[in-house]
């Protein structure tokens, strides 16, 4: 039990390990999850420690495995996870499996090569099976009107003037190349060969409907097919730097019909082999990746694992003889047999006949901070985690957080219609825990909720319980044990009155307490602002006085564990009595003035007022006289008041310059003391100084202490904190208790912003009849559903919940806790597979 409130005791330890038997001990261990390794070798660059190349073999492996997960989800072939967690492999099987990633590697990449060049060789037939339709197309468009093809392009690119002097030298040699190339390109790829051919070539283009497989990306491209004619020697020149410039591929197209027919049944022959090759490619590539996505989760989990284990020995100390690793490290102390345990099956899986030795370590060092935590336990201990560590074996809050955190969260959400909204979302994830667990979602926002599942689920459950004491759902009340006004404020009443005003202070009350809650009466009443605001107004004070008196107190288990007796005297007790006699006695008034006044005068004793709380309490710091109000015999709530108020200011007054002064002067005589001993004992013994020539070490400066110079240096820093600690407590003490008045304020606002939406929103719904108010009753409550959710679950939540966090990280956890630990971080195969886990998936 005492773990749960304190972190556990954690101790240095020193292992021996044979080095035939340290793979598996620390394997072991890894699965274990409880020994956190230090680095014996800071100095050691990381590339000359011994392990090393075990290191880059698991690296080269993992890279491998990368690939081969990367052409596995390129094909989209689902990957095997039984859940399993196999073990580390031993050292001697690293060999095997390196022979089995490098066969995979190399037999994927030959595949993937040939695969590529038969996509390829693909591709340039499939274009030219375009460029000879689409040409066959062009010329017998030309035909069927009556030209020749290369008479046509001749009127086209020569002027009539020049085909007439051309007659008398001779027909016109007209050539022309063929070529596919990206439909977007198109345009700049005209208007380059017109201006640098000057307009002497003849363009025609025609897009192919059906996208092309690049085989270097396997992207979907779209291409157009274009023909271009030209004269001359010169021009074929140009024209082909201006294609290759443009990435355009030309193919060779026949002039002849028929010679365009034979080829483009040579190329439709020759697409259909490639098919064939191409289809047993695929299928043969197919089988590769099933057959590796079988084994590739549990081969992950073996390479990761065998990786941290070299890892963890490169912290370790070789000893003299090269035959024995020596390390060090933090465990619990609980968990030492089971870490023995763990060693000796390490050993006996090795095969070695020395056993392993853990011996435990004296230390000065500050060990790590190691909370045990559960599914439960585990979102409560992050939030107090955020804020800092636990300093070691200091009050842990979590234990407390788990009870206080939902409450005061749900004073100020309360309100039992959302609170169920909440409550039924978080218990739908913690019934549906372990199927959403495996799941593992990219969804950063998706991740906090599950992970805060059973906080959320708490925060739900508490704000209904405060909805009901507010009487409060979706901004309406329960009428359960009607009304202690039914008298007077009946249905009749209530309809023909424009406005309700409810008045204790006569004969429509009963003058009884409400059995639970709050009267229903008080949601119609045009008061009800006034009297909610002066409830939860004290209400917040007198929690919040509580929960600071009670942090305080938590604080002096801490004093009593580090036996720090002094700290008791010289800060517990000034804090405690500061807080009580001044603040303490507040929320007492509160309820004096709630127990003894009542809502009607006493006609036998005279007028019986109800004083102020605030002014009174007002004029107990000033030292005035309380002025009863005109008609009114005291303003003193009980007989003796006026003294004892003055004892109670004059004593917490008195904390302060005690709380100031009293802990450096206890210090300074404690050390005093102590350096008079260290005198007395040095005179009994002889002047060493003076005998040996050499100084006598200081004690102290072994556990970290100093010289006298040092220690008068300490002590004008211990004045100076022990000033600003004493200044941020006093003034602290009233900022605090204001603080706790953000439960009263953010009530307020939650249940005003919750009543707005449903008058401006769901009233106008309810307020029509007939066809037409059904409609518009479907979309008010649309509309209302999603704002409700929206602004009053989730925004309205979030907003309470970081002011629930501030309240217990500020105002609660400064009383005792100082957060200046650092956290266990144990070898666990567990932790380093998630998170390798985590970065594949970023």
């Amino acid at each position: 039990m005492g773990s749960l409130f304190r972190s556990e005791e954690m101790t240095l330890c020193q292992l021996f390990l044979q080095s035939e038997a340290a793979y598996a001990c620390v394997s072991e261990l890894g699965e274990l999850g409880l020994v956190q390794f230090r680095d014996l070798n800071p100095d050691v660059n990381a590339f000359q420690r011994k392990f090393v190349n075990e290191v880059r073999r698991c690296d080269e492996m993992e890279r491998k495995l990368r690939y081969l997960e990367k052409e596995i989800k390129k094909d989209g072939i689902p990957m095997l996870d039984t859940g399993e967690n196999p073990e580390a492999p031993q050292p001697r099987e690293m060999i095997d499996l390196e022979a089995t990633f490098e066969k995979l590697e190399n037999e994927l990449r030959e595949v993937n090569q040939n695969a590529e060049a038969l996509k390829r060789n693909f591709l340039e037939l499939t274009e030219l099976k375009h460029i000879l339709r689409k040409t066959q197309v062009f010329f017998d468009e030309q035909e069927h009107a009556g030209l020749n093809p290369t008479e046509s392009m001749t009127r086209a690119l020569i002027s009539d003037d020049n085909i007439a002097r051309q007659s008398t030298l001779g027909p016109v040699q007209l050539g022309f190349v063929a070529g596919v190339i990206l439909r977007e390109r198109i345009p700049a790829f005209e208007r380059m060969l017109w201006r640098a051919c000057r307009g002497n070539v003849f363009l025609r283009q025609a897009e192919i409907e059906t996208p092309l497989e690049d085989p270097s990306t396997g992207d979907q491209v779209f291409k157009s097919v274009f023909i271009i004619f030209f004269q001359g020697d010169q021009l074929k020149t140009r024209v082909k730097k201006i294609c290759e410039g443009f990435r355009a591929t030309l193919y060779p197209c026949p002039e002849a019909p028929a010679d365009r027919r034979e080829m483009a049944m040579g190329v439709m022959t020759r697409i259909e082999d490639l098919n064939t090759v191409l289809g047993q490619t695929q299928d043969h590539r197919h089988r590769v990746l099933v057959a590796a996505a079988k084994n590739i989760k549990n081969w992950f989990v073996k390479v990761r694992k065998i990786k941290a284990i070299y890892h963890t020995l490169n912290l370790f100390n070789l000893d003299v003889t090269q035959k024995c690793l020596i390390a060090e490290c933090w465990v619990p102390v609980l968990d030492i047999e089971t870490i023995q345990l763990a060693l000796r099956r390490g050993t006996e899986r090795s095969g070695s006949s020395v056993p392993p030795i853990l011996n435990r370590m004296g230390t000065f060092e500050d060990p790590p901070t190691y909370n045990r935590t559960n599914k439960f336990t585990k979102g409560f201990q992050a939030l107090i985690d955020a804020y800092g560590v636990a300093s070691y074996r200091e009050m842990n809050p979590a234990p407390y957080t788990i009870i206080t955190f939902p409450f005061l969260f749900a004073v100020m959400f309360g309100d039992t219609g959302h609170g169920l909204i909440m409550f039924l979302f978080a218990g739908w994830m913690v019934l549906k825990e372990k199927p959403l667990a495996a799941k593992k979602s990219d969804n950063e926002i998706w991740n906090i909720f599950f992970g805060g599942r059973y906080i959320m689920f708490l925060m739900g459950l508490f704000s209904m319980y405060t909805g009901l004491i507010y009487n409060d759902i979706f901004s309406k009340s329960f009428n359960i044990f009607g009304s202690y006004w039914t008298n007077n404020y009946n249905f009749t009443t209530l309809k023909g009155s424009a406005s309700l005003q409810l008045d204790p202070n006569g004969t429509a009350f009963y003058q009884h307490p409400y059995p639970l809650g709050m009267d229903p009466v008080w949601q119609l009443a045009e008061n009800k602002i006034i009297f909610f605001n002066s409830y939860k107004m004290k209400i917040s004070i007198i929690i919040g006085i509580i929960h600071m008196l009670f942090g305080i107190s938590v604080g002096l288990w801490n004093h009593l564990y580090f036996k720090k007796l002094d700290n008791i005297i010289t800060q517990f007790i000034p804090q405690i009595i500061f807080l009580s006699f001044l603040f303490l006695y507040m929320v007492i008034l509160m309820l004096i003035k709630w127990i003894n006044y009542g809502p009607t005068n006493d006609e036998q004793s005279g007028p019986h007022c109800a004083p102020s709380v605030l002014i009174t309490f007002i004029n107990m710091i000033l030292f005035k006289e309380n002025t009863p109000p005109v008609g009114c015999n005291s303003d003193w709530m009980y007989a003796g008041q006026k003294h004892l108020q003055r004892l109670l200011v004059i004593l917490a007054l008195l904390c302060v310059p005690f709380m100031l002064v009293a802990k450096p002067i206890l210090i300074m005589r404690n050390r005093k003391k102590q350096h008079y001993q260290l005198n007395n004992h040095g005179t009994e013994n002889g002047d060493v100084e003076g005998a040996g020539g050499a100084a006598a070490p200081n004690p102290g400066a072994i556990q970290g202490g100093g010289g006298h110079k040092e220690e008068e240096e300490e002590m004008s820093e211990i004045w100076i904190h022990q000033g600003i600690h004493t200044i941020e407590y006093v003034l602290g003490s009233v900022s605090h208790t204001a603080s706790y008045l953000r439960l009263w304020a953010l009530s307020l606002a939650h249940a005003q912003l919750s009543e707005v939406l449903w008058n401006m929103v769901l009233r106008n719904g309810l307020a029509r009849e007939g066809w037409l108010g059904g409609i518009m009753l479907w979309a008010a409550f649309a509309l209302w559903a999603v704002l409700t959710i929206g602004i009053l679950v989730l925004m309205e939540g979030l907003s309470a919940f970081l002011h629930t966090l501030r309240l217990h990280w500020v105002e609660f956890q400064s009383k005792f806790y100082s957060g200046l630990g650092y956290s266990f971080t144990p070898f666990s195969f567990e932790i380093i597979l998630d998170t390798a886990q985590a970065t594949s998936e970023d």
